[in-house]
């Protein structure tokens, strides 16, 4: 029981059944609802997780207004690269700070799914393909925000990888994938840090709505992991709101102007809903509120930092995130050669994506500026248009340009990677590749200079074709507002680059495990590569991977120590895994420091190496410091589906160490005893066994009858559907205050909404009866369409 769980009780008790239903959804859009007869405030919500997205129009229905200015940090896809939760705790803190001046409650994120294809369009927002640095990372933002009183978010709860169609479709996992690969992370953040609230997803999980699964929200979350927070749904979630309250979805966000409070009014009424599950989604929102309201008074405003020093932890996020890929030939650091810096992004930085995350930055450092600020001498040409309209000549002038400033410069650096439109929620990529102008610019000034570094700015792999013919590669992601300054700094040496990639590089999309399953057909799409997702499938897979899991270069060198000695263990045990560490270079340096395990299982599939453990250390020139790194002999194994548990079989399990999963030493060897469980092996490429269930049959074009459940892409194939569509995308595009940059993310969310969600999140634009009254248009029924949509309600 929480310090507030004994007063929320007592206020839910006094409480009638209409205000009980009334407080398990929105005011509006960002605010809960009050209880003014009982006291209970309304507390505001708002958008995160890389910096605070408050909204000016808090009536906004489609999230897309302009938002107050605040400060842009490095995305997850960074500061994943840092592998250290105190950065992001850090980061948190400062963003919490920014809450509480705008008096926001509740911080969206953070975002912590897993990236199971580097084609998913949100992935920035995202830490990485392994679930424990996800959730230890996430872990660390939430105890950073919270800690200032300011609750947070954690989402989007559960396998939610992918844009297209996320609020239809089904993602089809077997049990054991689903709790080693895309529960674990969630598992790992609420146990940690304990989260206000968890979020969860559009999606369906084996063909049901997250917001009405009780096996995820109630099951797992609340009875295996002891979660006692609050569970919101993402915006427009709700399929089905008395089955969402019965599953333990408390709070239904946003408001539907007391339609669904309608339907659970109704549902108590009618008995097929308990009002003792209103009554306990009540007490968690209401215990919510008591909190995060006593936790604003706990820490004074004296007690803040201040959000004026937010721009410099910004800066030093990026610093310690930003991975050196490629050091040929000692081109990096930069000294007093003359410098060409070619490129659009260097004026022009990408430094975060499209989407509910878009932040109204207070200001953004360029890294010409910052270049030219560091004492660098440097020539400066655009070498590629930034948008989509240039001319092929407008184009050409551009390159010949940057050729001439190359061509008279002792080195090159180079700004390069996806442009905005191609990273957006909403939208997932179509391939990994960059707009083919700049992959032409960088080859042909590798024809004039034999020193070239490429910057690279994106919040996803990239295919680099050129990788071999430039001697530099520093990869920024989206750096945030301070990303000009960092990568000033990193390529002058200023700051040694320290991050390491936490997710593999392929080749190209089609090198991805699951490339013949994503993102899955109108209906479903199977997780046909089970637990083999990021480097446990690439493991076995070398010739498809450009930089693997772990990969990041220093200015300096560091040698690793282990006595691989043996231990024994009982399952459940924690081990301290010990090993020394020396800086064997001429300058300070942090070193990100790996412990996989290996054991070879005879009847059960899995991964080679598998992710057990990992630290940061800073080391001056020459020190040698000890490392700890404590193991959760429970990380050694699999998820058992017969137990319903995650189990190891006893026997000898080697502990591996090193800066990188190519450079991994003997660190020590585990006897494990644990009780002797048999699991007969399912092959991986039998589905259907692993589901425990026939596969779902591919979904072809969608056809009459239409439903709520369908949406506007499905009914283009009628002249009604068309039209349709296009009034509400006129309707979209007359929204006054739209941020600039949002109009594709608008777009394919409106047409692959659902038409239930559409009229929920209308603002009252649609009522029920007008939706039906749609719907019977698209099957082809005007004369019943037509009377509905006259009706008021």
């Amino acid at each position: 029981m929480g310090k507030h769980t004994e007063a929320a009780l007592a206020m839910v008790s006094k409480m009638t059944l209409e205000e009980k239903a009334g407080l398990l959804s929105g005011l509006d859009v960002w605010h809960t609802k009050p209880v003014e007869r009982l006291g209970l405030p309304s507390i505001l919500v708002s958008d995160g997780p890389h910096g605070l997205r408050k909204q000016v129009n808090t009536q906004d229905n489609l999230g897309i207004g302009e938002s107050v200015p605040a400060t842009c940090f490095p995305t997850a896809s960074l500061l994943a690269c840092s592998f250290d939760p105190s950065l992001t705790e850090e980061v948190g803190r400062a963003i919490g700070a920014e809450c509480r001046k705008e008096e926001v409650s509740i911080l969206l994120g953070p975002g912590i799914n897993i990236k199971r294809s580097p084609l998913c369009g949100r992935n920035f927002e995202y830490y990485s393909e392994d679930p424990m640095v996800a959730g230890r990372m996430g872990a660390g933002f939430i105890r950073g925000a919270q800690s200032l009183g300011v609750g947070t978010s954690l989402k989007h709860f559960a396998v939610n990888n992918q844009e297209k169609r996320r609020m239809m479709i089904s993602a089809e996992v077997d049990e054991r994938t689903l709790h080693e690969i895309y529960l674990k992370g969630f598992e790992i953040a609420v146990k940690e840090s304990r989260p206000a609230t968890v979020m969860c997803s559009y999606n369906k999980v084996n063909g049901i709505y997250a917001s009405e699964n009780r096996h995820l929200l109630t099951e797992i979350l609340r009875e295996q992991w002891g979660y006692e927070g609050t569970v919101i749904s993402d915006w427009g979630a709700v399929h089905d709101r008395a089955l969402g309250v019965a599953a333990g979805l408390d709070l239904e966000m946003p408001g539907s102007l007391g339609e669904n409070d309608r339907c659970v009014i109704d549902a108590v009424r009618s008995g097929s809903l308990p009002e003792e599950s209103v009554n306990r989604a009540a007490e968690r929102v209401t215990e919510l509120v008591l909190t995060l309201t006593e936790a604003r008074k706990e820490v004074s405003e004296t007690d803040l930092p201040d959000p004026a020093d937010n721009h410099g932890v910004a800066v030093r996020a990026a610093q310690q995130s930003m991975v050196l890929l490629k050091n040929e030939g000692g081109i990096l650091p930069l000294g007093k050669e003359r410098i060409a810096v070619i490129g659009a992004f260097a004026k022009t930085p990408r430094y975060q994506g499209a989407g509910s995350s878009k932040v109204h930055a207070l200001r953004v450092d360029t890294p010409l500026d910052a270049m030219q600020k560091a004492g660098l001498s440097v020539t400066y040409a655009e070498g590629y248009p930034l948008g989509t309209g240039a001319s092929e000549g407008a184009q050409e002038a551009l390159l010949q340009k940057a050729i001439r400033v190359a061509s008279t410069c002792d080195k090159v650096v180079i700004f390069a990677g996806l442009p905005e439109r191609c990273e957006s929620e909403g939208i997932d990529r179509r391939n990994m590749k960059m707009p083919e102008e700049q992959n032409r610019l960088i080859r042909e000034i590798c024809k004039v200079s034999k020193q070239v570094a490429v910057v690279l700015m994106g919040g996803a792999p990239i295919e680099i074709p050129w990788a071999e013919y430039v001697q530099g590669i520093l990869l920024a992601y989206l750096g945030g507002e301070g990303v000009g300054t960092a990568v000033a700094s990193l390529l002058t040496g200023a700051c040694n680059p320290s991050g390491k990639l936490a997710e593999t590089w392929p080749r190209t999309a089609e090198d991805a495990p699951c490339a013949g399953d994503f993102p899955g057909d109108r209906c479903h799409v199977l997780y046909r590569e089970s637990v083999y997702v990021g480097y446990r499938y690439y493991q076995s897979h070398p010739e498809k991977v450009r930089f693997p899991f772990g990969h990041g270069l220093s200015y300096t060198g560091f040698s690793y120590g282990a006595e691989n000695l043996t231990k024994e263990a009982a399952f459940g045990d924690w081990i301290a895994a010990r090993f020394t560490l020396q800086n064997t270079g001429t300058v300070s340096g942090s070193e990100i420091s790996f412990v996989f395990a290996k054991h070879r299982n005879e009847t059960v599939f899995g991964p080679e190496l598998t992710l057990v453990g990992f630290a940061k250390t800073r080391l001056d020139p020459g020190e040698t410091k000890t490392v700890e790194i404590s193991v959760d002999t429970r990380d050694l194994g699999y998820y058992h589906t017969r137990i319903g548990a995650f189990y190891a079989e006893p026997g000898a399990y080697a502990l591996l160490v090193g800066g990188s999963m190519e450079e991994l030493v003997p660190l020590m060897t585990v006897e494990l005893t644990s009780r002797e469980i048999p699991q007969p092996d399912v092959p991986v490429e039998d589905f259907a066994s692993l589901l425990g269930r026939p596969v779902p049959l591919p979904a072809g074009p969608a056809k009459r009858p239409f439903t709520a459940g369908n949406c506007l892409s499905d009914v283009q194939g009628v002249l009604t559907g068309r039209i349709l569509a296009s009034v509400i995308r006129r309707m979209a595009g007359d929204v006054e205050g739209k941020e600039e940059g949002q109009s594709d993310m608008i777009d394919a969310t409106l047409m692959e909404m659902p038409f239930y969600a559409l009229q929920t999140s209308s603002g009252g634009a649609i009522s029920r009866g007008q939706l039906e009254g749609l719907i019977d248009l698209l099957n082809g029924h005007p004369c019943k369409g037509i009377g509905k949509l006259l009706r008021k309600k």
